[in-house]
């Protein structure tokens, strides 16, 4: 349990650390040099118009998904992320602390050998 718990400490402050470096940012939605975010809500408000209209609408569910499916992934398409400049010994310590903590998370969670399986000890 200790190595469990130390390796998902390790682990969590690695990856807190490694996020931490990251600067995220966003581009603007273009199609064709013109901006095409309101072009991307168009299936996404017709769509609950339909379901305003009648709430079972097939074509009212369908173009309501497929809409939030389309604005999700351009929003996700046009991130564009950053390391952030940091020494090569910061950079380490965050990639050991990461990779350190999910080996000992794995080694906690594989079965030992001679040992009984299960909780009641059978």
């Amino acid at each position: 349990m200790g190595t469990f718990v130390i390796g998902a400490v390790m682990a969590i402050a690695g990856a807190y650390l490694l996020t931490n470096q990251v600067t995220v940012t966003s581009g603007f939605w273009q199609l064709w040099g013109y901006n095409a975010f309101g072009l991307s809500l168009l299936p996404f408000i017709v769509g609950i118009a339909f379901l305003f209209f009648d709430g079972a609408s097939v074509v009212g569910w369908v173009l309501t998904v497929a809409g939030a499916v389309i604005i999700f992934v351009g929003i996700l398409a046009h991130l564009d992320i950053y390391f952030r400049p940091t020494s090569l010994f910061n950079t380490i310590v965050m990639l050991v602390l990461l990779m350190g903590g999910i080996g000992l998370v794995a080694r906690a969670l594989r079965p030992r050998r001679g040992v009984p399986s299960g909780l009641d000890g059978r």
